[in-house]
């Protein structure tokens, strides 16, 4: 027993140790000392590590902590033609010619606020008939709304009575003063009724009779539609009662919302058209009468303000209409959207050099208008640019960018110029094949459109693996340079640092051209 309890002490004792060990050097490894876990470990450790702790070579270092990442670099790229149409390549063209903006947006019929009238009395009193008893109901100026029994204007029509009758009896009167201040109590009276806004039909009534009327007939002022009512039979009636509302609907507003990058190509007094879903097909012409000074925090939008001739059927207030602006823009020089690449910060258009050479072109661009975008600066008039799989285009001239593989064409390099260009083909095979993870000898094979070797060319590989951080490995990268063995056949040493997918990039010069540029994908075994 006392043996059996040395021996577990003992084995717990260097579980222990070795524990503490390990956590030594994973700490090590981790604290940027440059030297990895395996490599640090004793021989008898690494021994029982796993296979995915193995250092991994020839990797490309680590962006340091604290730095902001820069955005990925772009090369040219060349790709045949069989491979641009098989990835699904178009181009457009970029030129110059007359454009207008146009503005979409939403809006809402509005009343217009210069042609709303209100009906009010200035004298107390009480409401009688009325004639017009629903909003919404069409007058006509003059018609009459409601009659009103008022004491103020009863007592002051009976006092005219009085003072035109003495008038009429002091007139040839003698006595200084009697004449006149008799004609004076008239006028006043009559000023008195036109100050209380009394109608001009019941004065001339009062005159031609010569009796007191008990209602006052009230007529509209202007020709419209009632939105607001507020008389009603046996209602007392002050001065300060607003009775009825009414809106002259032949001339309407129009609010649109228009986004703060637009408001720019809106300009007071431009024209406007709007459309109603309710009058399918149909569109009412207006302009542009003021633009409010603020904008909405919440939808980033500014209201303006559109006048229309309401035409018939009428618009009404309220009804949601679509609104479009047309802001003539002259020559500008454009280019189709969908060849603008957003990459990062920048703007990236591939400009297509001929012969299948795309490069990458930084540009800078104005107002989108439509389906094309104006350019300020980066292209010029007649070249072509990529219109689709621009990302696919995007991650070809990055990964040659990380590769540093890329061969600039020669000067003049193009259609015209690969008419003549030795063009030629590259066949890779390696000992072992396939590839595996440590040494290998990599074969090129190069021959011409007729199948003869091509010799006396430059030749190298490069064998890529992107990063994986679920798995802790950077990025690989190795570059094997080809010696010429005679009739078209190159060969060199390669040293791979781990089994699985591997980008190949051929690529082979002759003479200051490249003859072959070809990108593929290999597995190599051995297991990471």
């Amino acid at each position: 027993m006392k043996t059996y309890r040395t021996a577990f002490l003992i084995a717990l004792t260097g579980n222990v140790l070795l524990a503490g060990a390990l956590a030594f050097f994973w700490w090590r490894s981790h604290a940027g000392e440059g030297t990895t876990l395996r490599q640090a470990l004793p021989q008898a450790i690494r021994s029982v590590l796993p296979e995915s702790l193995q250092p991994a070579t020839q990797t490309t270092a680590s962006p340091a902590p604290g730095v902001a990442p820069t955005e990925p670099a772009l090369v040219p790229v060349q790709i045949s033609p069989q491979r641009l149409q098989s990835i699904g390549v178009k181009l457009g063209r970029v030129q110059r010619k007359e454009i207008a903006d146009e503005i979409n947006t939403a809006g809402n019929v509005a009343l217009d606020e210069t042609r709303l009238s209100y009906v009010q009395v200035r004298f107390p009193g009480f409401i009688q008939k009325v004639f017009v008893d629903a909003t919404y109901q069409s007058v006509r100026k003059g018609q009459p709304l409601f009659t009103m029994y008022s004491p103020d204007i009863v007592a002051t029509e009976r006092e005219y009575l009085v003072a035109r009758q003495n008038q009429k009896e002091v007139a040839h009167s003698t006595i200084p003063g009697v004449a006149s201040g008799a004609a004076s109590l008239l006028q006043a009276s009559i000023e008195r009724l036109k100050h209380w806004q009394v109608p001009q039909t019941e004065i001339d009534r009062l005159e031609s009779t010569g009796e007191v009327g008990q209602e006052i007939e009230i007529d509209s002022p202007v020709s419209g539609y009632i939105t607001e009512r507020k008389a009603y039979p046996s209602t007392a009636v002050q001065p300060d009662m607003r009775l009825y509302g009414i809106a002259d609907l032949s001339i309407l507003w129009v609010n649109a919302q228009v986004f703060q990058n637009d408001l720019a190509q809106v300009k007071v007094a431009a024209p406007a058209t709007i459309t109603a879903d309710t009058y399918p097909g149909r569109s009412f012409p207006g302009r542009v009468d003021f633009i409010y000074p603020d904008v909405d925090m919440a939808t980033r939008t500014a209201r303006v303000r559109i006048v229309l001739q309401n035409p018939e059927p009428p618009l009404s207030p309220g009804m949601f209409v679509k609104v479009a602006f047309k802001s003539p823009m002259g020559e500008q020089l454009i280019i189709p959207a969908s060849g603008v690449l957003q990459s990062g910060t920048k703007q990236i258009a591939f400009v297509n050099r001929g012969d299948g050479y795309l490069e990458p072109r930084e540009v800078q661009l104005g107002n989108r208008v439509g389906d094309d975008f104006v350019v300020l600066k980066g292209l010029r008039a007649g070249e072509q640019i990529v219109t689709s799989a621009n990302f696919l285009i995007d991650s070809e001239s990055q990964l040659q960018a990380s590769l540093g593989s890329y061969a600039p064409p020669p000067p003049g390099a193009g259609s015209a110029a690969a008419a003549n260009a030795l063009k030629a083909n590259a066949d890779l095979t390696s000992q072992p094949e396939p590839p595996r993870k440590g040494s290998n000898v990599v074969r090129v094979k190069l021959t011409d459109a007729k199948g003869a070797p091509v010799t006396g060319a430059q030749v190298s590989v490069n064998f890529f693996m992107a990063a994986m951080p679920a798995m802790g490995m950077a990025a690989m990268r190795t570059d094997v340079k080809c010696a010429d063995k005679g009739n078209g056949l190159y060969e060199g040493p390669g040293q791979l640092g781990s089994g699985g997918t591997w980008q190949v990039t051929i690529t082979a010069t002759k003479d200051g051209q490249t003859i072959a540029n070809k990108q593929f994908s290999v597995n190599a075994t051995g297991g990471m």
